[in-house]
């Protein structure tokens, strides 16, 4: 069995994180991309990062650029942008993240590029739309991040905003539009080989991905309060607490049954009974007197060893741990949630490394990639050469 976007081709005109994250997603589940770059330094997510050792290759181009195929094309050029209309009718998809208008104007718009191939799927991603009022702002991830009110949301009352400390927009919109490409792919074997105009906004995305936060505004009128580190649920048993070696773990019990599997993991069955924390009514009002309770109970032994038995248990409990130790989780391993890839030419000599795949497994060939991410340019002449042949082909009939 194939992987399920096996023979699909795409022409990714994109950079930086969104749009290449949204190819990326296609290319582990089989298609072809072909990226598209600016000659001279590429996609500037190449030279992303302090360490001046790893550009052309930085880590954050790593990670999303694995498996494709790279083109470096001068659009303002005649002849080159006339290999970029021959790549783009040959494809069944095409992503860009220009702003607004800029591949319109050369000349490779949706009007334009749906007139030589009626079939293509046609994906735009920006910042705030291809219409609206805010058409023609700039934005990256952290102004989003902000105008969304995403920055708003975390910490405690009167904190002042913080980001979120990785590029979550860019991720969530690249996300956004890859699962509209699939539906509009499914829609066009369906329905007899229309293409679509798909229009991406980061904005959007980061709208319909706060679902939690924006409709009880839009139901109540009333703004959700910050939280901090206690869940949408307001229980005191959903929040940290510091363990006996210092290290924090996150409780999630927000249902009365996992209280009680919780009082009685921890010998605690007075707290049943107790007039306070009866109910969990009863344990948002006397938030304070529960949490300290916890505390004390909490600190009789270490982190990994209460994540490990209450987990065992039933009880949601997890330690809190850096990103350097997550990804090194030994229950990932046999999951598939990384991926080994060979890179020439990295610092160090060291030409083995590890991307993160796509989230999901399948039964039969799922998402993968074992072949590295593209230096600039490095499959023109495999570009021209299948250009020409298709040329060829068609010249003999």
């Amino acid at each position: 069995m194939s992987q399920p976007l096996a023979g699909i081709r795409v022409a990714d005109f994109t950079h930086v994180m969104a749009g290449p994250f949204a190819t990326h997603l296609l290319r582990l589940l089989g298609a072809e991309v072909i990226k598209i770059e600016s000659p001279g330094r590429g996609d500037a997510m190449r030279y992303y990062g302090a360490d001046r050792a790893y550009d052309g290759m930085a880590p954050a181009f790593i990670g999303v650029n694995c498996g494709k195929k790279s083109i470096a094309l001068d659009l303002k050029d005649p002849d080159e942008l006339e290999l970029a209309r021959g790549i783009v009718d040959r494809c069944d998809v095409l992503v860009e993240n220009f702003r607004p208008g800029v591949i319109g104007r050369l000349g490779l718009g949706y009007e334009d590029v749906a007139a030589r191939n009626p079939s293509i799927v046609y994906c735009s991603i920006s910042g705030y739309g291809q219409s609206g009022p805010l058409r023609d702002w700039p934005a990256i991830d952290n102004i989003v991040q902000a105008t969304s009110g995403m920055m708003s949301l975390g910490g405690n009352p009167g904190d002042p905003p913080m980001r979120v400390g990785f590029p979550v927009v860019d991720t969530l919109t690249g996300q956004t539009a890859a699962f509209a490409i699939l539906a509009a792919l499914l829609r066009r074997e369906r329905g007899g080989g229309a293409g679509e105009f798909i229009d991406v906004a980061m904005l959007d995305a980061s709208i319909a991905f706060m679902t939690s936060a924006v409709v009880p505004f839009l139901v109540t009128g009333t703004p959700l309060e910050r939280t901090g580190n206690v869940g949408y649920s307001g229980q005191p048993t959903a929040a940290l607490f510091e363990c006996g070696d210092g290290r924090l773990v996150s409780l999630g019990v927000v249902q009365q049954a996992q209280f009680e599997a919780l009082a009685r993991f921890l010998d605690r069955t007075d707290w049943l009974a107790d007039p306070r924390f009866g109910d969990p009514d009863l344990r948002r009002a006397n938030a304070a007197d529960m949490q300290a309770e916890l505390d004390a109970e909490l600190r009789r032994r270490p982190a990994a060893e209460w994540e490990q038995a209450m987990s065992l248990k039933g009880i949601p409990c997890g330690m809190v741990r850096g990103v350097d130790e997550a990804a090194m989780l030994p229950h990932l391993a046999g999951r598939g949630a990384k991926l080994p890839v060979t890179i020439a030419g990295l610092p160090g000599g060291n030409e083995a490394a590890e991307i993160v795949n796509a989230g999901f497994s399948m039964r039969e060939d799922g998402p993968r990639v074992d072949q590295p991410p593209p230096r600039l340019d490095e499959h023109r002449a495999e570009v021209l050469d299948w250009l020409g042949s298709n040329e060829r082909r068609r010249a003999n009939g």
